[in-house]
Order: structure tokens, then C-alpha cells, then sequence
């Protein structure tokens, strides 16, 4: 049922970039650290870069637990499951890193998502993903479901912000500095951009 692949091409690609959305998984190094989960999904936000390496847009939240955990050890798992069409299952395993704005890489990345607008969400980082290990299972127990639309609700809120509310909101919040664990998160205040 389950099947390893070399590179992420072909079938595989087709099928990764026509899901609605992904989750990824990261955790600490420490045996009792918290795990996290999240859901990650806003049409354009994510790009295979090559048959090795995928990206996706990391936006305004109320925490950076990714972003923490990929400074700490760089351990990522993404994962895509078809809510439509034939049941699958894709994963990623592998090594993810936060591209902050102000990386002079940060421009030539951004240009790997020309059908989004970042601007209104609040963009924090691009997250860069080597994979290790690439693997599919048959997905029988997924339900079908439908997508409708992506939510609005995103772009509306942190549209309302330049960089300075942006960093000014970011610093309320608990968990962005710091993660949950008490990992550096996201640099405060916020990079400026390089584009």
C-alpha cells in the first residue's frame, strides 16, 4: 500500500500542488516538549522549488511554533490528504528552515509564488523544506469532503497592519518571541523586508 519515492515529481507533484491544504509537524528536542500541528492552507502560499525541496509562506499567527522548532533541530513532517478523488496520503519527512525577510535568499523565494499577494497576511518567513523521505499510503480511512473557498478573514485582519502594528501585535502575543517550550521564535522586532 504505502509506497517510498525518490524525488517529488510526476504524480506526486501534481497531486501535492492541487491540495487546498497541508499540515505540518514539528517538535523539540526535548522528550517533553509539545508537539505541534497546523493546518496551512491559502491558495498560492505553498510551491514545490525542485524535485528535492518544497516552500511555503509562513503568515501573521498568534504563535511561531514551527518557526521555533525548525531554529531548534530543523524537524519537519508535512503531510496532504486527498478530501476528493481517489483516497491518498502524501508525507514529507525532512529538514525545514525559517527564510526571514530581511535574508538576502528571501527575494529569489518569494518569487516562487506569484499567485499570492503576501502583503495583506502579515508575512513572517518563508519556510524551506529538504526532504529526507518522501511517502504515500492509501488514505482509505480520509473522508471525502469539499473545498468551497479559502477564508477571507486572514487577509482582512492583518491587512490592517504595516510592519511597525504588525511587530507592535507580535509582541503581545505570548507565544511568538518564545514558543510554548521557551525556544526563540520569531526575531522581534520583525525583519524588514528585502524586497
Amino acid at each position: 500500500m504505502g509506497k517510498t519515492y525518490d524525488r517529488i515529481d510526476g504524480r506526486l507533484r501534481t497531486f501535492i500542488e492541487a491540495q487546498p491544504m497541508f499540515f505540518t509537524a514539528t517538535a523539540p528536542l526535548s522528550g517533553d516538549g509539545t508537539v505541534n500541528l497546523s493546518p496551512k492552507g491559502l491558495t498560492g502560499s505553498f510551491a514545490v522549488i525542485d524535485e528535492l525541496s518544497v516552500a511555503y509562506l509562513d503568515f501573521a499567527g498568534s504563535n511561531a511554533e514551527t518557526i521555533a522548532h525548525l531554529r531548534e533541530n530543523g524537524r519537519i513532517t508535512l503531510m496532504w490528504c486527498a478530501f476528493q478523488g481517489p483516497p491518498n496520503i502524501v508525507r514529507v519527512h525532512g529538514r525545514g528552515e525559517p527564510v526571514f525577510r530581511d535574508d538576502p535568499r528571501f527575494a529569489e523565494l518569494l518569487k516562487h509564488f506569484p499567485d499570492i499577494d503576501p502583503s495583506p497576511h502579515g508575512l513572517r518567513a518563508i519556510i524551506v523544506v529538504s526532504a529526507d523521505l518522501v511517502r504515500d499510503t492509501c488514505g482509505y480511512n480520509v473522508p471525502v469532503m469539499t473545498y468551497d473557498e479559502d477564508r477571507d478573514l486572514h487577509g482582512k485582519f492583518f491587512g490592517r497592519k504595516d510592519d511597525a502594528s504588525l511587530s507592535e501585535y507580535f509582541t503581545k502575543k505570548e507565544h511568538i518571541a518564545q514558543s510554548i517550550d521557551g525556544l526563540a521564535g520569531l526575531p522581534l522586532p520583525l525583519p524588514p523586508s528585502s524586497v
